[in-house]
């Protein structure tokens, strides 16, 4: 039983990290009453905490390869207990949103260093079975969030759902220390500052103009202008990583399809199965007038079938290739959310319920091989690297998604509508103050088909990606990027090997 307690540490941080991607949107109306802050400024308790996550999950990743996976997840664990506690205190939106941004630098160490850590302690069927626990962990926590969060707000008030963190943070530490094996890195040299800041820079101004271009429009000139920003970060990351002795990102891990393919797909599966069902929770609390726990339990089938597919999966698939685990699970994903496009306009939360579960499927066959895939697509002393591009890769797929459905789905209900404004509306979650104003039919034709759309979207990305990965998915070839020093045989880990 000893053996299983790295696994019980990883996946513990692991679901409560991602739990608090969706808890705090559940939260935010009893957040904007006791602060007395508006609903648009507290969204960025949720879209900075993403944005740090995502900007500094490579940075961690390559930190660890230095100092240590172990070292590196534990002072995630001790960051993030603290900026938690300071979220459940404080006493100001301010203060709540810089607490939010230290916590996603807390989750980014966490995270970065998971599918490492996994990958240290584990060999063989064991590690099957690992990432297979490690995936249900990841897919349950995006549904668990609302249903947690709603439960919290209703009965225990909105701060817990910060301070119910500190008790996981300890358990996992504990168990870490205990556990889970130390010592430093393999690889060495200083962290990537340049790459992190410019990386950073390129990612919160593109998810800042996706943004702002579902309010002002994509011709706005500052919407533009931004965007055009962030494109230029962009390449100046690419400039600078060419140039690092030492990268965050070792750009010719890019050039292996390999794990190109890998990282697409990761950034495919948040992108389709996930930022879909922040619309859905709106469509369940505003149109169908569902509470907040509620609303979280209509995605609770997603939740449960991904759980069990990961597990039983880990134990039963571990000797099929990646690529049919990985692409099979995203057009599973692309079919469940076509599915979903059934949801008309008069139609309650049951019409969701295939849909959700195929894509439960397909999120519980992806998520565990994403993982140990993209250990396996690099170098032994690139494994940090490595976890950290593909927990990026599904992160910034989340954070990108999400103002794009956002748009897509407030341009189709505005065409039903015949009003830009009133869809603006209706789509934040003003259903009910919009009924004297527009037949409720109406409304809720308009929300239908803008759901129908995102899933359309969703569908598309899916299996476009479920292709791309049956097509160019390969086993790891044996050849290092670069001549690298050797490694002591007791602590070398070679990915995919029974020792």
């Amino acid at each position: 039983m000893r053996k299983w307690l790295p696994l019980l540490a990883v996946s513990l941080s692991t679901f409560m990290l991602l739990v608090d991607l969706t808890i705090v949107s559940i939260a935010a109306p009893d957040l904007a009453r006791e602060l007395h802050s508006s609903f648009a400024a507290l969204q960025w308790t949720v879209d900075l905490y993403v944005l740090v996550l995502a900007a500094l999950l490579m940075a961690a990743g390559s930190l660890s390869d230095r100092l240590g996976h172990r070292r590196v997840f534990i002072a995630g664990l001790v960051v993030f207990a603290a900026a938690s506690l300071a979220c459940g205190l404080a006493a100001g939106t301010g203060t709540l949103i810089a607490a939010r941004g230290v916590q996603g630098a807390g989750a980014a160490a966490m995270y970065a260093t998971n599918a490492a850590l996994l990958g240290v302690v584990y060999t063989g069927r064991d590690r099957s079975v690992a990432f297979g626990v490690w995936g249900a962990a990841n897919g349950a926590a995006a549904a668990a969030g609302p249903i947690l969060g709603g439960f919290l707000t209703e009965h225990v008030g909105w701060r817990s759902i910060f301070l119910v963190n500190l008790p996981v943070a300890v358990i996992a530490a504990v168990l870490a220390r205990l556990a889970v094996p130390g010592g430093r890195g393999t690889a060495t040299g200083r962290v990537d500052v340049p790459g992190v800041a410019v990386f950073t820079a390129a990612a919160s101004l593109v998810v800042y103009g996706l943004i702002r271009a579902g309010d002002t429009g994509w011709s706005d000139p500052v919407t533009a202008g931004v965007l055009a920003a962030g494109a230029a970060a962009a390449a100046g990351f690419v400039l600078v990583e060419r140039r690092r002795a030492d990268p965050m990102l070792d750009l010719s891990l890019l050039r292996r399809p390999s794990f190109a393919v890998l990282m697409a797909g990761a950034a495919a599966l948040t992108a389709a199965a996930f930022a879909n069902l922040v619309f859905v929770s709106l469509w369940a609390q505003s149109v169908l007038g569902l509470g907040a726990m509620a609303a979280g339990l209509v995605l609770a089938p997603m939740a449960v079938v991904a759980f069990v597919v990961a597990g039983v999966g880990g134990r039963l698939l571990h000797t099929v290739a990646p690529r049919y685990s990985i692409g099979c699970g995203l057009l599973l994903v692309a079919a469940g959310t076509a599915l979903c496009m059934l949801v008309g306009p008069d139609s309650g939360w049951a019409a969701l319920m295939p849909g959700l579960c195929v894509t439960g499927v397909g999120v519980g066959l992806s998520t565990p091989v994403l993982a140990s895939a993209s250990l396996a697509a690099a170098p032994p002393d690139r494994a940090g690297m490595a976890s950290g591009a593909s927990n990026t890769c599904r992160q910034l797929g989340y954070a990108l998604a999400l103002p794009v459905f956002a748009t897509v789905v407030t341009a189709r209900a505005g065409q039903v509508l015949g009003d830009d404004a009133a869809a603006r509306r209706l789509t934040g979650g003003g259903y009910r103050d919009l009924l004297g104003q527009v037949p409720a039919g109406a409304l809720r034709a308009a929300y239908a088909a803008g759901l129908d759309r995102v899933f359309l979207v969703s569908a598309v990305i899916a299996g476009v990606a479920g292709v791309a990965v049956l097509a160019l998915l390969r086993p790891p070839a044996p050849a290092r990027l670069s001549p690298r020093p050797a490694e002591p045989a007791h602590v070398r880990f070679t990915p995919g090997t029974t020792h």
